[in-house]
């Protein structure tokens, strides 16, 4: 199965998390550095579109520029919070990953299995060790 892409912080826990799970399917995904390549402002209004979630929902507040910027102010239209988010792409959460069975912003990293079409080839434990996947590759929670 090919087809996956991933929306990818290399120095996010959670989206390391969700990479090497990707991974533990079989798949080596597309992956993005978001914050080297960041979507442009159609890209991001159709990843939440695909997701089904509102603009607030993929802003990401912790270690980024989201109080400066007055962006806590729940009168703020999505317009300025795009604006905001394609002028500072830390400020997109992360990891999200698209794949043939939809599209997820994938916090916690366990989101990810929703949405992978092939199953886990092993076991599988986050990088803090808890334990996601077992040897039988199924879904432990």
């Amino acid at each position: 199965m090919t087809g996956i892409t991933i929306y990818h912080n290399p120095a996010c826990g959670t989206s390391r998390n969700t990479l090497a799970m990707i991974r533990n399917s079989g798949v080596e995904p597309t992956i993005i550095e978001y914050l080297k390549t960041p979507p442009d402002r159609e890209t991001l209004v159709d990843l939440m579109t695909r997701m089904g979630v509102p603009v607030r929902d993929v802003l990401r507040e912790k270690g980024t520029p989201y109080a400066e910027l007055g962006l806590d102010d729940p009168t703020l239209p999505d317009d300025a919070l795009l604006d905001a988010m394609v002028e500072h792409p830390i400020l997109i959460n992360r990891p999200i990953v698209i794949t043939p069975l939809g599209v997820r912003l994938c916090r916690p990293s366990e989101r990810v299995l929703d949405i992978l079409p092939d199953a886990q080839k092993s076991a599988f434990a986050k990088e803090d060790g808890e334990a996601v996947v077992d040897e039988a590759g199924n879904r432990l929670r």
